[in-house]
């Protein structure tokens, strides 16, 4: 393999949709940077981004959190079975969860088994939070979702944590101590926790005479268009996602990771010993994020490292990685040990889907190198849902009849009116009511994937849609996410697409599909499902913006499945679509 046409073919398809103002990706492979791309702007109106560009990698950032925690273990400095509460002693005054329950140790932190709820969004938010009011915080207790060391939930707030823990070891304060230990030694000269770098102000980042590399802006998608999103202090939170690097920093990072393996093999010098960053790849609780590419069985189980998510993927065996969501950018970083092969990628837009964006571009480069391996599987049990959950789901579904700002304020952490406005939720409601006639509640039972989470349906004369929340970590908890699906307007090109698919799997003609659909590989995908699933209909719409996207529940005479579609509206042709058993 020599070039990258193919590779850059695929990445410009996936820009031209429109998603982020501009992307930036580079390839790994040998431990060092082969190949980078930047595509759309930095800012608008501004340069394509370059490999020096600055963006937020946001939860990329757990990686070195967790890095420097091993670092301190390799240095006898701590252990991670010790107990948190032994470095942050906030902690020592939280009252167990059950009274077998174990107290929560660095290495539930690390692996997000500490019991806390997911976090995302609110926890971002919490990116600028002072230390002192952190501790208050933290000594005012926090709302589990299970007992410590019983089961995996994603948070932020572990990994908040752990900055705190590093500091207490260290006498120093955390972005110090991953500058001087990890970035400084690696030659990541371009990777900070602030957006400007030392000895340049803001202002001057902001000009439009910014030097050739320069730091991207980021946005998020509003009614009128893209917006600027203002970037926050560094703070109590930052070791959750605080780090601003580009492509070339990355890449040393990765590459860090990507030869750590075979044990025994020649490699360049690291601060973090081999040993050590191929512990940090090695599965320690798995995450439910299994993907399913085949029917009735098959795909990508997922698991948890330290500060790593690790994959064992049927047909490429081990990927490690993880990726990056935040008010403005979105960010990933994957790779195959197995050969050292890298992908990275960055984006200037509020939770850019750059995971899918690498994932493709991997299994592009893998598949010209004819990879193969097995995989595995675990289950999760269920808990008991939060009554504050459900509490919550009545007072949502009191705001989706008729809203109330007050009463958002008092039901919503203030990081929901941040990322989407009131005034464009309402619109959201409103337009759900257009395309469904008046809903109500569904008679359908809720599901929870967690105590702090709620799905369930609304239903109306013509169709029905999902609502989703999720609760805090804080005590009370309130509602952090609110998210609706807006169905696609009868007769709209997206609603007649739809359609059609569905029509496909039960055994009708071919959607028309963009030329950067494979057509081909998406055919034998929908004669496998359609086998499987048997006759269909759509049942509910789970999500979608109801103009270009739409996700749908489909039940079939033998199983049912989850189909996203994204369309053209103008061309009116498919131009993704993922079938989720």
């Amino acid at each position: 393999m020599t070039g990258f046409d193919d590779v850059d073919q695929l990445v410009s398809d996936y820009q031209r949709r429109g998603g982020q103002p501009g992307l930036m990706y580079g390839i790994v492979r040998g431990g060092e940077l082969v190949h980078a791309r930047g595509l759309g702007e930095r800012w608008l109106g501004g340069p394509p981004p370059a490999e020096d560009t600055v963006f937020r990698i946001a939860s990329m950032t757990k990686s070195f959190t967790a890095a420097a925690v091993l670092l301190l273990r390799d240095e006898g400095a701590l252990a991670l079975d010790d107990l948190a509460e032994n470095y942050v002693p906030e902690l020592r005054g939280w009252p167990q969860v059950t009274a077998d329950a174990a107290r929560i140790s660095i290495r539930h932190l690390l692996t997000m088994t500490a019991g806390f709820p997911t976090d995302d969004p609110w926890g971002d938010r919490q990116q600028g939070l002072p230390l002192d009011e952190f501790a208050k915080f933290l000594a005012a207790g926090v709302s589990f979702a299970w007992a410590p060391g019983t089961r995996f939930e994603y948070s932020n707030l572990g990994y908040a944590i752990l900055g705190r823990v590093i500091t207490a070891v260290t006498d120093t304060e955390y972005p110090d101590f991953v500058r001087e230990r990890l970035l400084s030694p690696l030659g990541m000269t371009r990777s900070r926790y602030e957006p400007a770098s030392e000895g340049q102000d803001a202002e001057n980042q902001y000009s439009e005479n910014r030097d050739a590399e320069g730091l991207a802006r980021g946005y998020r998608r509003a009614p009128g268009g893209w917006e600027e999103v203002p970037f926050d202090d560094c703070g109590a939170f930052a070791p959750m996602g605080g780090i601003f690097t580009c492509v070339r920093d990355l890449a040393r990072w990765v590459a860090g990771f990507a030869t750590a393996f075979p044990p025994g093999a020649e490699g360049a010098w690291h601060p973090l010993c081999r040993a050590s960053r191929r512990e940090m790849q090695l599965p320690q609780v798995p995450t439910g994020w299994d993907r399913v590419t085949d029917f009735p069985a098959g795909g990508t189980r997922s698991a948890y490292g330290f500060g790593l998510v690790v994959e064992d993927d049927q047909d490429f065996g081990r990927i490690a990685g993880h990726g990056g969501g935040y008010p403005g950018f979105g960010s990933h970083m994957r790779w195959h040990p197995a050969t050292g092969m890298g992908v990275i990628a960055l984006a200037n837009s509020t939770y850019a889907r750059m995971g899918s964006l690498t994932a493709r571009i991997l299994d592009m480069l893998l598949r010209q190198r004819k990879s193969s391996a097995a995989g595995y599987s675990v289950a999760l049990a269920p808990q008991p849902v939060w009554p504050q959950t459900l509490a919550a789901r009545a007072a949502v579904d009191q705001l989706l009849q008729s809203w109330d700002d007050a009463a958002a304020d008092r039901l919503f952490s203030p990081n929901v009116a941040q990322d989407i406005p009131y005034t464009e939720r309402r619109r959201t409601i409103s337009l759900v009511r257009d395309h469904l006639g008046d809903f109500r509640t569904d008679q359908r039972a809720t599901e929870h994937d967690s105590p702090a989470h709620c799905r369930w349906w609304l239903s109306g004369e013509r169709g029905v849609v999902q609502a989703q929340i999720q609760l805090t970590p804080e005590r009370p908890p309130r509602v952090q996410s609110l998210t609706l699906a807006v169905p696609p307007e009868p007769g709209s090109v997206l609603s007649d697409l739809l359609g059609a698919f569905v029509a496909w799997l039960n055994g009708g003609e071919p959607v028309p599909a963009s030329d950067q659909v494979d057509a081909a590989l998406l055919a034998r995908r929908v004669r496998t499902a359609g086998a499987w699933i048997g006759p269909c209909e759509l049942d509910s719409y789970a999500a979608g913006d109801g103009v270009t996207t739409a996700t749908a529940r489909l039940v079939g005479q033998h199983a049912s499945l989850i189909l996203s579609l994204s369309v053209d509206p103008v061309a009116r042709r498919l131009i993704a679509a993922e079938l989720i058993g």
